[in-house]
Protein backbone atom coordinates (compact mmCIF):
# COMPACT_ATOMS: atom_id res chain seq x y z
CA UNK A 1 0.00 0.00 0.00
CA UNK A 2 1.40 3.51 -0.96
CA UNK A 3 0.94 6.74 1.18
CA UNK A 4 -1.38 7.75 -2.36
CA UNK A 5 -3.72 4.73 -1.85
CA UNK A 6 -3.67 6.05 2.11
CA UNK A 7 -4.65 9.12 1.50
CA UNK A 8 -7.77 7.98 -1.35
CA UNK A 9 -8.51 5.97 1.17
CA UNK A 10 -8.98 8.73 3.81
CA UNK A 11 -10.91 10.92 1.34
CA UNK A 12 -13.42 7.66 0.31
CA UNK A 13 -14.19 6.19 3.19
CA UNK A 14 -13.27 8.74 6.07
CA UNK A 15 -16.74 10.37 6.36
CA UNK A 16 -18.10 6.73 6.58
CA UNK A 17 -15.45 5.71 9.28
CA UNK A 18 -16.18 8.84 11.44
CA UNK A 19 -20.00 8.14 11.22
CA UNK A 20 -19.24 4.63 12.34
CA UNK A 21 -17.11 5.78 14.88
CA UNK A 22 -19.15 8.25 16.59
CA UNK A 23 -22.09 5.77 16.88
CA UNK A 24 -19.99 2.86 18.25
CA UNK A 25 -18.09 5.15 21.29
CA UNK A 26 -21.37 7.82 21.81
CA UNK A 27 -18.26 10.61 22.53
CA UNK A 28 -17.31 12.72 20.12
CA UNK A 29 -13.40 12.80 21.56
CA UNK A 30 -13.21 8.99 21.79
CA UNK A 31 -14.63 8.86 17.90
CA UNK A 32 -11.82 11.07 16.57
CA UNK A 33 -9.61 9.38 18.66
CA UNK A 34 -10.68 6.33 17.46
CA UNK A 35 -11.05 7.06 13.99
CA UNK A 36 -6.98 8.76 14.00
CA UNK A 37 -5.75 5.40 15.74
CA UNK A 38 -7.76 3.55 12.46
CA UNK A 39 -5.95 5.62 10.05
CA UNK A 40 -2.37 5.51 11.88
CA UNK A 41 -2.85 1.81 12.38
CA UNK A 42 -2.87 1.07 8.96
CA UNK A 43 -0.06 4.16 8.06
CA UNK A 44 2.10 2.04 10.48
CA UNK A 45 1.38 -1.39 8.50
CA UNK A 46 0.62 0.30 4.85
CA UNK A 47 3.88 -1.35 3.50
CA UNK A 48 3.27 -4.91 4.98
CA UNK A 49 -0.42 -4.74 3.35
CA UNK A 50 -2.25 -5.09 0.32
CA UNK A 51 -5.64 -4.47 0.25
CA UNK A 52 -7.66 -5.77 -2.77
CA UNK A 53 -10.86 -6.81 -1.39
CA UNK A 54 -13.11 -4.21 -0.12
CA UNK A 55 -10.86 -1.50 1.79
CA UNK A 56 -13.98 -0.60 3.75
CA UNK A 57 -14.74 -3.62 5.02
CA UNK A 58 -10.95 -3.88 6.22
CA UNK A 59 -11.30 -0.30 8.02
CA UNK A 60 -14.07 -1.55 9.69
CA UNK A 61 -12.49 -4.25 10.77
CA UNK A 62 -9.46 -2.38 12.02
CA UNK A 63 -11.84 0.38 13.77
CA UNK A 64 -14.05 -2.78 14.95
CA UNK A 65 -10.87 -4.09 16.96
CA UNK A 66 -9.12 -0.80 17.80
CA UNK A 67 -12.87 -0.20 19.95
CA UNK A 68 -12.96 -3.55 21.53
CA UNK A 69 -9.53 -3.55 23.02
CA UNK A 70 -10.48 0.13 24.11
CA UNK A 71 -13.62 -1.46 25.71
CA UNK A 72 -11.34 -3.91 27.01
CA UNK A 73 -9.47 -1.29 29.06
CA UNK A 74 -12.04 0.88 30.23
CA UNK A 75 -13.86 -1.92 31.57
CA UNK A 76 -10.73 -2.75 33.45
CA UNK A 77 -10.37 0.63 34.72
CA UNK A 78 -13.93 0.76 35.47
CA UNK A 79 -13.52 -2.19 38.30
CA UNK A 80 -10.78 -0.94 39.49
CA UNK A 81 -11.76 2.67 39.86
CA UNK A 82 -15.66 2.40 39.78
CA UNK A 83 -15.82 5.67 37.89
CA UNK A 84 -18.21 5.88 34.63
CA UNK A 85 -16.99 7.64 31.56
CA UNK A 86 -19.16 10.33 30.47
CA UNK A 87 -20.58 9.66 27.51
CA UNK A 88 -21.64 12.63 25.07
CA UNK A 89 -24.29 12.77 22.51
CA UNK A 90 -23.59 13.22 18.90
CA UNK A 91 -26.37 13.90 16.09
CA UNK A 92 -25.15 13.16 12.80
CA UNK A 93 -26.31 15.96 10.05
CA UNK A 94 -28.92 14.88 8.20
CA UNK A 95 -29.09 16.12 4.69
CA UNK A 96 -31.65 18.27 3.67
CA UNK A 97 -32.56 16.91 0.50
CA UNK A 98 -35.19 20.04 -0.42
CA UNK A 99 -37.37 19.06 2.31
CA UNK A 100 -39.18 21.83 4.54
CA UNK A 101 -38.23 22.99 7.60
CA UNK A 102 -41.08 21.31 9.25
CA UNK A 103 -40.08 17.67 7.70
CA UNK A 104 -36.48 17.95 8.30
CA UNK A 105 -37.11 18.49 11.95
CA UNK A 106 -39.30 15.85 11.77
CA UNK A 107 -36.86 13.59 10.36
CA UNK A 108 -34.16 14.71 12.89
CA UNK A 109 -37.06 13.51 15.99
CA UNK A 110 -37.44 10.12 14.17
CA UNK A 111 -33.80 9.62 13.38
CA UNK A 112 -33.04 10.49 17.23
CA UNK A 113 -35.65 8.42 18.39
CA UNK A 114 -34.44 5.41 16.74
CA UNK A 115 -30.50 6.22 17.30
CA UNK A 116 -31.23 6.52 20.90
CA UNK A 117 -32.87 2.75 20.65
CA UNK A 118 -30.38 1.64 18.84
CA UNK A 119 -27.82 2.99 20.97
CA UNK A 120 -29.52 0.80 23.75
CA UNK A 121 -29.21 -2.36 22.35
CA UNK A 122 -26.50 -4.60 23.69
CA UNK A 123 -23.00 -4.57 21.86
CA UNK A 124 -23.85 -8.00 20.23
CA UNK A 125 -26.55 -6.73 18.48
CA UNK A 126 -25.70 -3.18 18.33
CA UNK A 127 -22.62 -4.01 16.24
CA UNK A 128 -23.95 -5.58 13.49
CA UNK A 129 -26.91 -3.10 13.10
CA UNK A 130 -24.31 -0.45 12.53
CA UNK A 131 -22.38 -2.50 9.64
CA UNK A 132 -25.40 -3.65 8.12
CA UNK A 133 -27.95 -0.66 8.36
CA UNK A 134 -25.57 2.12 8.36
CA UNK A 135 -22.31 1.12 6.48
CA UNK A 136 -24.28 -0.87 4.53
CA UNK A 137 -21.62 -3.69 4.55
CA UNK A 138 -23.09 -7.44 3.26
CA UNK A 139 -23.94 -9.70 5.84
CA UNK A 140 -21.07 -12.27 4.98
CA UNK A 141 -18.08 -8.84 4.92
CA UNK A 142 -19.85 -8.37 8.89
CA UNK A 143 -19.38 -12.04 10.02
CA UNK A 144 -15.33 -11.50 9.21
CA UNK A 145 -15.34 -8.59 10.77
CA UNK A 146 -16.85 -9.56 13.80
CA UNK A 147 -15.45 -13.17 13.56
CA UNK A 148 -19.03 -14.72 13.71
CA UNK A 149 -20.59 -17.04 11.44
CA UNK A 150 -22.91 -15.69 8.15
CA UNK A 151 -25.72 -17.31 10.24
CA UNK A 152 -24.83 -15.67 13.55
CA UNK A 153 -25.15 -12.28 11.91
CA UNK A 154 -28.84 -12.75 10.32
CA UNK A 155 -29.77 -13.80 13.94
CA UNK A 156 -28.44 -11.02 15.61
CA UNK A 157 -29.94 -8.71 13.00
CA UNK A 158 -33.17 -10.66 13.61
CA UNK A 159 -33.11 -10.20 17.37
CA UNK A 160 -32.39 -6.43 17.07
CA UNK A 161 -34.81 -5.62 14.94
CA UNK A 162 -37.52 -7.68 17.13
CA UNK A 163 -35.84 -5.62 20.35
CA UNK A 164 -36.33 -2.33 18.80
CA UNK A 165 -39.74 -3.19 17.30
CA UNK A 166 -40.76 -4.02 20.87
CA UNK A 167 -38.50 -0.99 22.47
CA UNK A 168 -40.46 1.38 19.93
CA UNK A 169 -44.00 0.44 20.21
CA UNK A 170 -43.73 0.42 24.14
CA UNK A 171 -42.90 3.87 24.52
CA UNK A 172 -38.88 3.58 25.71
CA UNK A 173 -37.93 6.09 23.21
CA UNK A 174 -37.28 9.03 25.47
CA UNK A 175 -34.65 11.55 24.01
Amino acid sequence: MQREELEQMIETYGRDLFSFCCFVTHNRQDAEELYQDTFLKLYESMEKLSIEKNAKSFLMSVAMNLYRNYKRKHSIRNRIAGMEYPAEEIMAHLPSGGRSTEEQVELRETYGILRNAVERLPDKYRMPVLLYYMEELPQKEIAHILNLSEGAVKTRLRRAKTILKKDLEDGRYEK
